[in-house]
């Protein structure tokens, strides 16, 4: 019987599929949590990571977002900015729990329960080697990339 390893999960993902982390073994895999869709932070961390596949895929890379946001939503978002990757719903917050990326934040002095923006990198043989927590966009995505390069 396989050892199931602490982060493996599935989750509905954009394109009627489902994500297995466990499926991407073979290749290091970036998992990008953010808030929400379509929103100012998110969309510039998302559109980064677009303008850096490439980099990515040379690297020999998968690249995969992670919100609460419905698939639908996801869509929407994903079709909007030409994000070639793929974004999974965690809809019930389990993945999101996991990972620890669940914190009370303050919004307009009001407390609420979201998404802390947080990287996490997996390599060949789905070993988490890296994670970003609390990350600030600028940069981050250069960042990671040069982290994944150093893997191979």
């Amino acid at each position: 019987m396989p050892t199931v390893q602490p982060f493996d999960f599935e989750l509905p993902s954009t394109g009627g599929t489902t994500f297995k982390l466990e499926d991407a073994r073979g290749k290091p895999v970036i998992v990008y949590f953010y808030p929400k869709d379509d929103t100012p932070g998110c969309t510039t961390e998302s559109c980064d990571f677009r303008d850096s596949t490439a980099a990515f895929a040379k690297a020999d890379a998968v690249v995969v977002g992670i919100s609460r946001d419905s698939i639908a939503s996801h869509q929407k978002f994903k079709t909007k900015f030409d994000l070639p990757f793929e974004l999974l719903s965690d809809a019930d917050e389990k993945v999101c729990e996991r990972f620890g990326v669940m914190k009370l934040k303050n919004m307009y002095g009001q407390q609420v329960r979201g998404i802390e923006r947080s990287t996490f990198v997996f390599d060949a043989k789905g070993k988490l080697v890296k994670e970003w927590r609390g990350v600030k966009v600028p940069g981050h995505v250069a960042e990671v990339l040069e982290f994944v390069r150093s893997l191979s």
